[in-house]
């Protein structure tokens, strides 16, 4: 995997016009955009929001007040992860991610984000989902994770050799259906599943992505998300 360059936040006293990247550091929707935005070498004004108390700024631009939002210098709204991605690769994509990315990992990805997404919920949220136990949504989504499973004994990453767009897109949730019963998913049946993920965070990319940054609030200085 490649070792991104330097990736920095900083606080500056005069706005830029760049686009504005509305987040929330923990949200792995949030989480894939940002990586592609590192990738991509690109700079975003970030305001990172609070899902619980989203500010008017965002509820103005998105009415769905979902994360990530990106609005574009020309006013035009991003309100789509993939859709976020998909614009900062086709504007520099220098580890070839686009290229990498074809109707394989693209039907990957479709399972994610619709099947596993929906399971990995009533997984993680268990109480809200009454109807049946943990374990019944964690079986269902553990036919995702077997499907990845026999991917990654076919290659290093799911783009291929090198991590790729759909590492990044799809990674963010396997992190999230691990932390649900960590010691569960230590001892799972899936040794491909397990180097991948930790070869995910273990990643320059990841880390940069996911460095703290304090709340936005309306009136602050720009805090520029820059690699």
């Amino acid at each position: 995997m490649r070792k991104p360059d330097t990736h920095i936040a900083l606080n500056v006293t005069q706005p830029q016009s760049i686009p504005i990247l509305y987040s929330f550091r923990r949200c792995p929707y949030a989480m894939r955009a940002r990586m592609a935005i590192v990738s991509a070498r690109s700079c975003v004004e970030l305001r990172e929001i609070e899902l619980r108390d989203k500010p008017d700024e965002l509820l103005a631009v998105s009415p769905k007040a979902t994360v990530p939002v990106l609005v574009l210098t020309d006013g035009k709204v991003i309100d789509e992860s993939l859709d976020i991605m998909h614009w900062a690769l086709q504007r520099n994509d220098p580890d070839a991610w686009l290229p990498r990315h074809g109707p394989r990992t693209a039907e990957l990805i479709a399972i994610n984000d619709d099947e596993f997404k929906h399971n990995l919920d009533r997984y993680k949220y268990a109480d809200r989902y009454p109807e049946m136990p943990p374990a019944i949504y964690r079986a269902r989504c553990e036919s995702f994770v077997a499907e990845l499973e026999t991917w990654l004994s076919q290659v290093s990453f799911l783009a291929g050799s090198t991590f790729g767009f759909a590492d990044a897109a799809i990674a963010p949730f396997i992190r999230q259906f691990a932390a649900v019963d960590s010691l569960w998913f230590e001892t799972a049946p899936y040794p491909k599943v397990h180097d991948w993920q930790q070869r995910f965070l273990q990643s320059t990319l990841f880390q940069q992505a996911m460095q703290n940054y304090a709340r936005w609030m309306p009136g602050a200085n720009p805090l520029f998300f820059l690699a």
